[in-house]
C-alpha cells in the first residue's frame, strides 16, 4: 500500500524521537560511569549495483547511505547526514524538532558501531529488472549471479562483510562490533540425535575470516557474537523452521514440540573457536 506523506512523516518522526531518547541514553550511561561504552545497533546490508551502468552505481550508492549511514551518522556523529534533506522531501516527510533535540544528539554520541550482517543485494536502475524473476531477501533487491542463496534467497557473501567494515569504518573511524551473523536453515535431526550442520559452520567460518581480513585492512573489530546462541522464531518469516541456533530446539512452525536442547555440531565448532579467539577455524 502506497503510504500518505502524514503516515511517512509519522515514521520519520517516531524514529526522531529514538535518536533523541538513544543520545539520552548514552548521557545518563556516561555519567554513571564514564568508563562505559555505548554503541549503536545498525541492520547492516550491502548494497551492490547490478551492472556497472552510472545509473545503478548511483542507486546502489544512495541505499547503503540510507539504510546503513542515515541512522549511523546521526547516533555517531550527532547530526543528521547532508542527504538526510532530500530523503525527507523526495518523501514529502518533515520532523518536528523540540528545543534541545539537536544540542542532545550533539551530546550523546555513540562510542562503537554495531551491526547485524547477514547478506548483500543487488539494485538497479532499471524497473524492468524487477519484473522477472526472484527477488532476494527482505530488501527484495536483484539476483546475484556469482553469491549464492540460501532456501529463503538470502545471499551468502562474506566478503560483502569485509566490504561493509571497510566503509563503515572510514566513515566513522570508531570501534566496530558485529552483534549479529548467521545463518537460516532447515535442520535435520538425525535418529540418533545429532544435527551435522555443516553448512552453518562454512558460513561462519567464511565471515569470520572476511572479518580477519577487515582488521588486517585496518578496521578496529572489537567483539564479534552469532546469531543465534539457540534456536527462535524467525524475525524475517515468524518460523520456528528458519533455524539459526548453535543448539536446536524441539518446537515447529505449529508450536508443537517439546522444547528439548540438542546442541548442534556448530555449538561444539564455535565453542572451539571462541576458546582460540578465531585462530582455529577448522
Amino acid at each position: 500500500l502506497q503510504e500518505t506523506p502524514e503516515e511517512v512523516s509519522r515514521r520519520f518522526q517516531a524514529l526522531h524521537h529514538q535518536f533523541v531518547a538513544s543520545a539520552r541514553a548514552v548521557q545518563i550511561g556516561h555519567a554513571i560511569d564514564p568508563a562505559n561504552r555505548i554503541g549503536c545497533m545498525i541492520a547492516g546490508f550491502t548494497v551492490y549495483p547490478r551492472t556497472c551502468a552510472p545509473e545503478d552505481v548511483l542507486l546502489a550508492q544512495r541505499q547503503m547511505r540510507e539504510l546503513n549511514f542515515f541512522c549511523g551518522d546521526v547516533m555517531v556523529r550527532g547530526e543528521y547526514p547532508s542527504f538526510a534533506r532530500r530523503m525527507l522531501e523526495e518523501r514529502c516527510a518533515s520532523i518536528t524538532w523540540e528545543p534541545g533535540d539537536a544540542e542532545t544528539l550533539k551530546a550523546g554520541t555513540v562510542d562503537f558501531y554495531g551491526l547485524s550482517y547477514y547478506s548483500s543485494s543487488c539494485v538497479s536502475a532499471d524497473p524492468e529488472q524487477y519484473k522477472h524473476g526472484r527477488l532476494m531477501n527482505v530488501l527484495r533487491g536483484l539476483p546475484n549471479p556469482y553469491l549464492k542463496t540460501t532456501d529463503w534467497g538470502w545471499t551468502i557473501d562474506p566478503l560483502g562483510l569485509r566490504y561493509y567494515l571497510n566503509e563503515v569504518y572510514g566513515r566513522y573511524r570508531i570501534p566496530i562490533m558485529v552483534v549479529e551473523n548467521g545463518l537460516g536453515q532447515d535442520d535435520v535431526v538425525e535418529p540418533d540425535g545429532s544435527i551435522h550442520d555443516t553448512y552453518r559452520i562454512a558460513y561462519l567460518r567464511e565471515h569470520i575470516k572476511a572479518m580477519a581480513e577487515a582488521i588486517k585492512d585496518g578496521v578496529e573489530v572489537m567483539g564479534y557474537t552469532v546469531w543465534s546462541a539457540i534456536d527462535l522464531v524467525s524475525a524475517s518469516t515468524g518460523e520456528m523452521k528458519k533455524r539459526y541456533g548453535l543448539v536446536y530446539v524441539d518446537k515447529d512452525n505449529e508450536g508443537k514440540g517439546t522444547l528439548a536442547r540438542i546442541r548442534k555440531d556448530s555449538f561444539f565448532w564455535y565453542k572451539k573457536v571462541i576458546a582460540t579467539n578465531g585462530a582455529d577455524l577448522d
